[in-house]
């Protein structure tokens, strides 16, 4: 076997990186939503009084064994680029405005504990309005 160059290779072959297919929001959320409706039962901590937190601590705010926590936990959801189970890093993987992530993990909804399924059904709603005029209206305003 003879060593080449990557510039060498260039003038014998054509190179073509395969693409790996991203997941739309939609399926983001959908996987969200399957992880936590697998064990519907389990009860998770909610994050307390996030809308009440400035916004460089709203970013980092997390919670142990959360709804966020269920999603990082997932391997297929990291490796789409979700880097971590803070509440900043769901907003922007997951495409959410600050009112939808609060509807799924803030206490003042539950108290401190969710339960997964409660948390499945308000992703579901999530993933359900992302289509459609009435989606895009609702972004401009929540946004």
């Amino acid at each position: 076997m003879k060593h080449q160059t990557l510039d060498q290779l260039h003038f014998v072959a054509e190179v073509k990186a395969e693409a790996i297919p991203m997941m739309t929001r939609v399926q983001r959320l959908q996987r969200w939503e399957e992880l936590l409706a697998r064990d519907s039962d389990r009860c998770l901590n909610a994050l307390v009084g996030t809308e009440r937190l400035s916004p460089e601590l709203r970013e980092i705010a997390r919670s142990d064994n959360s709804p966020l926590t269920v999603a990082f936990e997932d391997p297929q959801l990291r490796g789409e680029g979700l880097r971590d189970d803070t509440y900043g890093e769901a907003r922007r993987f997951f495409e959410l405005s600050d009112n939808q992530l609060h509807g799924v993990v803030c206490s003042c909804h539950t108290g401190t504990t969710i339960r997964a399924r409660w948390a499945a059904a308000r992703v579901c709603s999530i993933a359900k309005m992302s289509n459609g005029f009435l989606a895009w209206l609702r972004d401009i305003f929540l946004l």
